[in-house]
């Protein structure tokens, strides 16, 4: 994948976090050039500009003698790498170097091609930065984290190669790459920018779009399994309210609904007019959840093809300008705002997990799906691990946007922590896969004491996906594996065919 400075989408992110491999785009070269003679010439005439002969923060009034100007920015990265707590995954670290490069290539960052082109070599040649994921603000960016990165690229710190933990310099070593030299303003520029929080929330993300897709896929079956009525999806009364998500799950809940019923002499109960909100509402929920990860996304996809560092620098005027480039906000109210929408997507799955559980709700399905209620507890359990589940995630979706804490002397007095937002996203998103995981089980559960049962050719396929991984259960038996497994399969991607379908009709398709 090419590397210009382009926005990238949510499927590039995730397809370089994979192992894709990158490289500077040509066009890139010579914007970087021209952002560089700048630097040059205003470190050579001495007038003070942020970050190129100055300290940083509260220490901007101080000037750097020119035979300092190397050791400021080499002393920069080594007092920032101040992470906390345990590294990114591999795929997050990768993200985070591929946004980094993706940055620079703007030209307008001044640092030479070199330095984007050395984090694309340590992308390619599988050299991983050992970067804490606690310790950023998300203002004046990512500076801890990216100070980890930079401290690897320059041959100190620590990084993964091939499977192990090694010092920096050992791994670039081994890889054949060249470490670093900094020189005026470059460290600056790779510790400024919002690449960590961004990797982070823009992977959750990733996860979080399928979610969305995993929840249609259990409601559907949870609807049928409840004797449900398909009723409410009707176009006309989406048409009636057109939000584009609901219009979209309306749409999608008929496709996987068609051709799919329970056989008249295992209906338990006489049908219904409508039924309960966590059956009946899907499309306005998960709707309305899509429509917030949308929101997420965009400012995401944004943010990937932008310029974060400061000061940025100007090659058509020789304009070094400071700003604010660099503040996280926009990205922690989108992290937020999906936290609270997967929230949401989890506490309407619960909703429709007790349904299915309790005997009082469940339509004259056994009491707790157990085979033999009394002697076992089938469900039971599995309920109260969701239960769990979304209690934490309850908690996390106090949104992170809304705090401040001034740092720096009180001059970086507003900061954003956009950090705290994404791995709290980050969180939601793994404890949505697991209730959604429960929802799949148990429905298909449910759906074991309706046979014979007529799902239909989307339907019955997914739900030969879900008994694939797990049978339906005849006694008590160990689930916690089972939820782990379905879990596993959705981050997997083993039911995006259904979950996330590439002729899913547009909202503008299905409102015609």
């Amino acid at each position: 994948m090419l590397l210009g400075g382009q926005p990238l989408k949510l499927c590039d992110i995730a397809a370089i976090a994979s192992g894709e491999r990158v490289r500077l785009a040509p066009d890139a070269i010579g914007r970087m050039e021209a952002s560089r003679r700048v630097v040059r010439k205003a470190a050579e005439e001495r007038l003070p500009v942020y970050g190129i002969n100055t300290g940083f923060g509260k220490l901007c009034g101080v000037k750097i003698p020119c035979e300092d100007i190397e050791r400021l920015q080499l002393n920069l990265v080594r007092s920032h790498a101040c992470g906390i707590g345990r590294p990114l995954s591999a795929g997050e670290t990768r993200a985070m170097v591929a946004l980094r490069a993706n940055t620079l290539a703007l030209g307008y960052s001044g640092v030479r091609p070199a330095v984007a082109e050395a984090l694309c070599e340590m992308l390619n040649r599988g050299v991983h930065p050992v970067i804490p994921e606690k310790g950023s603000v998300g203002a004046s960016g990512d500076l801890a984290p990216l100070a980890h990165l930079a401290l690897c690229a320059i041959g100190e710190g620590e990084a993964v190669y091939r499977g192990e933990r090694v010092p920096g310099g050992v791994a670039l070593v081994r890889a054949g790459i060249e470490p670093l030299k900094l020189e005026a303003k470059e460290g600056l520029a790779l510790l400024n920018g919002t690449q960590a929080l961004t990797a982070v929330g823009a992977l959750a993300l990733w996860r979080a779009h399928r979610l969305a897709g995993i929840a249609d896929l259990g409601g559907a079956l949870s609807l049928k399994a409840l004797l449900g009525t398909p009723v409410a999806f009707d176009p006309r009364i989406h048409a009636a309210r057109p939000h584009a998500g609901q219009a979209v799950v309306a749409a999608r809940l008929r496709d996987l609904l068609e051709e799919s019923d329970v056989a008249p002499d295992r209906r338990t109960a006489p049908a219904r007019v409508q039924d309960a909100y966590s059956l009946r509402c899907m499309p306005q929920v998960h709707g309305a959840v899509r429509g917030a990860l949308e929101f997420a996304r965009a400012t995401v996809e944004i943010e990937s093809g932008s310029a974060t560092d400061n000061p940025l620098v100007f090659p058509e005027s020789g304009d070094v300008l400071s700003g604010g480039n660099f503040h996280g906000a926009p990205l922690a109210l989108g992290f937020d705002t999906a936290a609270i929408a997967l929230t949401t997507l989890a506490s309407i799955t619960e909703r429709r997990i007790d349904r299915l559980v309790n005997p009082d709700l469940n339509q004259g399905l056994p009491a707790f799906l157990a085979a033999h209620p009394g002697v076992g507890s089938g469900f039971m359990i599995a309920h109260v691990a969701a239960v769990s589940l979304l209690a934490e995630s309850k908690v996390l979706a106090h949104p992170a946007s809304v705090d401040n804490l001034p740092t720096s002397g009180g001059q970086e007095d507003h900061v954003s922590m956009g950090m705290t937002a994404a791995l709290k996203l980050r969180q939601i998103v793994e404890n949505g896969e697991a209730i959604a995981a429960i929802e799949l089980l148990t429905a298909s559960q449910a759906l074991h004491f309706r046979a014979p049962f007529e799902a239909g050719r989307e339907l019955g396929r997914v739900l030969e996906a879900v008994r694939a991984i797990a049978p339906p259960s005849r006694d008590d038996r160990p689930l916690s594996r089972d939820i782990e497994a379905v879990a596993a399969a959705v981050r997997e991607g083993r039911f995006d065919e259904w979950a996330m379908p590439e002729t899913l009709p547009s909202p503008a398709e299905v409102m015609q």
